[in-house]
């Protein structure tokens, strides 16, 4: 690993040397919308209101929160279309798209150990 690859690292606190990556990742990932957004994002870029409709259940307020927190961690990006009207799109980083695997076996995890609602 280079030395601009460490540079390029988020700051986490952790308990404990051992548990330090999976505890940074959970407390990244472990909010309940946040693989959800970054799972829609990973299949296409979108705006807000579309975004929300994809993230059947989120309000307003939490999908604008969680933007906010991704796009802090580099997970999602954020670019402005237009002023007038005012649109935004959103987009996953390279670093956000690097969380497909495991959010893809957090599916796979899903299907196989959770019952569906009737």
């Amino acid at each position: 690993m280079s030395a601009d690859d460490t540079d390029d690292r988020l700051e986490v606190w952790c308990a404990g040397e051992e548990w330090c990556p999976i505890t940074a990742t959970a407390t990244i990932l472990g909010k309940k919308w946040h693989p959800v957004i970054i799972h829609r994002l990973i299949a296409e870029e979108r705006g807000f209101n579309d975004l929300q409709r994809a993230v059947d259940g989120i309000s307003s307020k939490v999908l604008s929160d969680s933007l906010e927190q991704l796009e802090d961690h580099g997970l999602v990006a954020r670019e402005v279309v237009s002023e007038k009207p005012f649109r935004v799109e959103y987009s996953v980083t390279e670093r956000g798209a690097s969380l497909e695997p495991v959010i893809e076996s957090m599916r796979e995890w899903g299907e196989t150990h959770l019952a569906a609602e009737e």
